[in-house]
């Protein structure tokens, strides 16, 4: 894969509840794209994105991953993460390094509560969000009830691009609101068409009503519209993006990852009004004790930080970072600025999935992995050595489940203790507590499921297995009320 500039990069968190369809929406991006030849099933463990034997158990994702594809001359890299509540740390680093965050909703079950969440966090982070409807081929689903749902939920932001041709089996293209023209997928390709005449009036009344949302948010183009002059359709894909950008307008279009039916569009829609990286370029760092704002830039000094930790049983530690200023090469240097330990980057790579690609720089805003960071963990801030700027560290959920492990094999607690401490690398969520009172070992996670995921790790991963058994709490006793007696001293 080439070098694409910040502006032909877009870093997109696929973000949703469990069961909506996000790592099938990944593999047919990949598919349509052309990056894999046929499409994977998470039901028979096949896809990209969902790799690790625990996932295959449960056909579900648990972990996030990620993909780049090459779409109409941009780079777009695919975030995949859990909709398990158990796993909202993924999601949390995920939408540290995204510009765009698409959520994806099921058009049978519309806005379920781990949508509600993911949508409350990505807006306090200030990530720009736009929504695609799944499953609008599949029984008892609706377009209408869900655009409902979403407007309802999450306010007057939510702007419909496209209507669906065609309901649950029939579903098969959509209506394009910005051209009025439809797109039919029965050959399995888009052909575009005329809207069918029994939905045109429709068609035609929410055109305008998204037309006229869009120019009231410029003032040369609503001069131009009230003079009956309509904007074309860049004009108004241009004037939307401004408003994608801030997170005040949220798209919403609409397909089926399993046909795939209008997933082209998706990736079409990403690079036209998604946020590039050149865009969003400036952060906040520390420096000296005080905030500064830094902008990214591929000729400015090489910064980057580490989003997510991977404890790799044969390649060891390979750590996914976000270049946010600079290029990065093989062979070069940077200092980590909270351990103060120098870290080369011998190979850099692109992930897709679990596998990796080698790369010969990667610049501002884009994404990759090195391996062997032996000194560096999970939200570390890697910059060079003469400028030791941070990163401001980001928020994690506190664990609210432990339970007592002990080693079934004696002797094994200084193995335990490393199996442990990388386990804590790859998933920061994760606490590890030894109580003196109750002489037990704690791990504390975000649910029983997450618990023995990272139980089940501790196994393939690292060869160690453990008793669990539950954690006792400290018996203290104190004075409840007061109360007399007598006593005789001799």
């Amino acid at each position: 894969m080439k070098t694409y500039p910040p502006e032909k990069i877009r870093n997109v968190a696929l973000v949703g509840h469990s069961g909506s369809g996000k790592t099938t929406l990944a593999e047919a991006l990949l598919y349509r794209a052309g990056t894999i030849d046929r499409l994977g099933r998470v039901e028979d463990g096949t896809t990209t994105m969902d790799f690790d034997p625990e996932e295959h158990k449960r056909n579900t994702t648990l972990s996030l991953s990620i993909a780049p594809i090459e779409w109409d001359s941009h780079k777009i890299n695919l975030i995949d993460t859990p909709g398990y509540p158990d796993f909202v740390g993924d999601v949390h680093a995920a939408l540290r390094v995204a510009d765009l965050a698409v959520f994806v909703v099921s058009a049978v079950d519309g806005v379920e509560v781990q949508t509600e969440n993911n949508w409350r966090l990505a807006e306090t982070m200030g990530v720009p969000r736009m929504v695609f409807i799944n499953k609008l081929d599949k029984e008892r689903s609706s377009f209408d009830r869900t655009l409902a749902d979403l407007r309802d939920r999450f306010g007057a932001g939510i702007a419909p691009l496209e209507l669906p041709i065609g309901e649950e089996a029939s579903f098969h293209g959509i209506a394009d609101l910005f051209t009025d023209k439809a797109y039919i997928y029965d050959s399995g390709h888009g052909e575009e068409a005329e809207i069918p005449e029994e939905m045109e009036e429709r068609e035609h009344q929410v055109h305008d009503n998204l037309v006229e949302g869009i120019v009231v948010a410029d003032d040369d183009l609503l001069e131009r519209y009230l003079d009956g002059d309509i904007p074309s359709v860049a004009e108004l894909e241009k004037t939307m993006a401004v408003g994608v950008a801030n997170a005040t307008v949220f798209p919403v279009v609409c397909g089926s990852a399993t046909g795939p039916i209008a997933v082209d569009r998706l990736a079409s829609f990403i690079v036209e009004i998604g946020p590039s990286p050149a865009v969003r370029n400036t952060f906040e760092v520390e420096a000296g004790g005080e905030l500064m704002l830094v902008e990214g830039s591929p000729d400015g000094d090489p910064l980057a930080v580490v989003f997510k930790t991977i404890a790799d049983p044969y390649v060891g530690q390979i750590s996914l970072f976000r270049v946010l200023s600079g290029t990065v090469k093989p062979e070069s240097s940077l200092t980590n600025t909270r351990t103060g330990a120098d870290e080369r980057f011998a190979k850099i790579a692109s992930l897709r999935g679990k596998e990796s690609v080698l790369v010969t720089e990667l610049p501002a805003g884009d994404i990759g992995a090195v391996a062997k960071l032996n000194n560096t963990a999970t939200g570390d801030t890697l910059a060079p050595k003469n400028k030791p700027v941070v990163l401001p560290a980001l928020a994690r959920p506190e664990p609210v489940l432990g339970v007592a492990i002990t080693p079934t094999t004696t002797g094994e607690e200084d193995k335990l203790a490393n199996a442990l401490r990388r386990l804590q690398e790859e998933d920061p969520a994760l606490a590890l507590e030894r109580n003196d009172e109750t002489k037990q070992t704690v791990l504390r996670g975000m649910g029983e499921m997450h618990l023995a995921i990272s139980l089940e790790k501790l196994s393939r991963k690292f060869g160690v297995d453990v008793a669990t058994e539950e954690a006792k709490v400290p018996y203290r006793e104190t004075i409840t009320r007061s109360a007399q007696a007598e006593g005789k001293y001799k």
